[in-house]
C-alpha cells in the first residue's frame, strides 16, 4: 500500500527540531512511537495520514492487550496529538482525529498499610519507651500519645499536631475533630488511647510547673516554632525512627500510612464503607472506597478458606 505517511512524520520532525529546538532524545521517542503506530495503522490497511478516531482508539486497545502501562499509553497518545496538530496546521488534514480521544485512565495506586501485627508491634515499644525515666520521658510519652491518637482515629497529621490543649479536659470517648473547611467531626477514643493521653497530659503540667511556665500553649503538642506546635514533619521523622526500632521498614512508613492502616483495619472487621468515611472525614465516599480492596482480599480468603469447591482443590494440591 503506497503510504506517504513516513515522509510526514519526517516533516513533522524536522518542524520539532527547527521550531521547537526538542532535544535528539525527544526526537528520537516521537520517531518510536509515531512509527509503531504506522505499522499497526498499515495492518489494518489504514495510512496514516487518512486514520479516524476509531483506528486510534484501536491502535490504544493494542496496547492495553499488550501490557503497556496507561502511563505510556498516554505518552503515544500525546506523539499522535503533536502529529495530527501539525498535519491540521499544515492543511495536509481538514480535522484532528484525536481530538475527541479520551487519556488512558491511569489506574489509582492502593495505599500502602500496616499489617496489625507491625501497628502492635508500634505502639507496644512507644508504650514501652514512654514508661522508662529519664529526662527524655516527657518527649516519649508525647510519642506514645501521638501513635495511640493516629491509630485510633484516623485523624491527619495536620489535625492531630494541631489539638488544642482543651483536649486535655474533656472526660469523654469522644474526640471533636475540626478537619479540612473547619468541618468538625466526632471520632471516640480507644482506652488506651485516653490513658496514653492523660499520662502525657499530665507529664507535660508538671514539666510546665517544674519551669515555672505561667503562659499555657493552646495547643495539645505545644513548640517553640512559628506555628506553636508540634511540626508534623518532626512528627514524621520521628515515627520512622520509632518503626525502626521496633523493625519495621522505616522508608515505608509516615503518619499517612497509620490513617490508611486505621481505615483498612476497621473494613477488614466488618466496619461499613460509608462509618470509614464519616471517620476519615472524606466529603465524597469515592475518595474512600480506595480501601475497598482490603474488603475483596477479606472476601477472597474467606471463599478460599470455607468454599467446599477451593477445599477440595487445596487437598488435591
Amino acid at each position: 500500500m503506497n503510504d506517504p505517511s513516513a515522509v510526514r512524520i519526517e516533516a513533522f520532525l524536522e518542524m520539532m527540531s527547527a521550531e521547537r529546538g526538542a532535544a535528539a532524545n525527544t526526537l528520537a521517542s516521537y520517531e518510536r512511537d509515531l512509527e509503531d503506530a504506522r505499522s499497526f495503522l498499515m495492518e489494518r490497511s489504514v495510512r496514516m495520514i487518512d486514520a479516524v478516531p476509531d483506528d486510534l482508539r484501536a491502535y490504544l486497545a493494542h496496547l492495553a492487550r499488550q501490557g503497556f502501562k496507561a502511563s505510556s499509553q498516554a505518552r503515544r497518545l500525546s506523539a499522535l496529538r503533536q502529529f495530527y496538530k501539525f498535519l491540521y496546521a499544515e492543511g495536509m488534514r481538514a480535522d484532528d482525529p484525536t481530538g475527541i480521544l479520551d487519556a488512558p485512565r491511569k489506574e489509582r495506586s492502593l495505599p500502602k498499610t500496616l499489617s496489625t501485627d507491625d501497628v502492635t508491634r508500634l505502639i507496644g515499644l512507644a508504650e514501652q519507651e514512654a514508661a522508662a525515666p529519664g529526662e527524655t520521658r516527657l518527649q516519649r510519652l508525647r510519642m506514645y500519645a501521638l501513635v495511640e491518637l493516629l491509630y485510633a482515629t484516623g485523624m491527619r497529621v495536620s489535625e492531630l499536631v494541631s489539638l488544642p490543649a482543651t483536649v486535655l479536659a474533656q472526660s469523654g470517648r469522644f474526640l471533636v475533630i475540626k478537619g479540612k473547611g473547619n468541618k468538625e467531626r466526632l471520632v471516640p477514643l480507644s482506652r488506651s488511647a485516653i490513658a496514653a493521653l492523660q499520662a502525657y497530659g499530665a507529664a507535660l503540667a508538671a514539666d510546665r510547673e517544674g519551669k515555672g511556665d505561667q503562659k499555657e500553649s493552646a495547643f495539645l503538642f505545644p513548640s517553640a516554632g512559628k506555628e506553636g506546635h508540634l511540626p508534623r514533619q518532626v512528627f514524621a521523622r520521628d515515627l520512622k525512627a520509632l518503626a525502626s526500632r521496633a523493625g519495621i521498614r522505616a522508608a515505608t512508613l509516615s503518619p499517612h500510612v497509620i490513617r490508611h492502616a486505621f481505615a483498612s483495619h476497621l473494613l477488614q472487621n466488618g466496619a461499613d464503607l460509608r462509618a470509614v468515611q464519616e471517620l476519615l472525614g472524606h466529603s465524597d465516599i469515592s475518595t474512600t472506597q480506595i480501601y475497598t480492596h482490603v474488603l475483596e482480599e477479606r472476601l477472597h480468603q474467606l471463599v478460599q478458606e470455607h468454599h467446599p469447591l477451593a477445599k477440595q482443590a487445596k487437598n488435591q494440591e
